[in-house]
């Protein structure tokens, strides 16, 4: 099974070069130096993690994609009752969180 490390090692290594960072108003592509609308941009994969014992081990990674820039990269949040109110914002918004 795989686990969190591996996941985005193995998306890293698929073309999702960059990472995205939760910041007021957006997603920060950290190496692009951009922020996105999380609206604007594509989810192409989640993954997600749940620790064997501790909730507060819950954890997901999404492949997200700008086809208005061809950014891609990943954004790496916990989740369940431990998740940082910036990050819940975005998942919220992104645009497969409310299906």
């Amino acid at each position: 099974m795989e686990d969190l490390a591996h996941a985005v090692e193995r998306l890293t290594r698929a073309g999702y070069q960059d990472e995205f960072r939760a910041e007021r108003g957006g997603l920060r592509a950290v190496k692009a130096g951009r922020i996105y609308d999380p609206e604007s941009l594509v989810v192409e994969e989640v993954a997600r993690f749940e620790g064997e014992s501790d909730p507060g081990d819950e954890a997901a990674v999404y492949a997200l994609r700008s086809e208005a820039t061809g950014t891609r990269g990943t954004y790496v949040v916990t989740y369940g009752t431990y998740v940082d109110p910036a990050d819940a914002e975005m998942m919220r918004r992104l645009p497969h969180a409310s299906r």
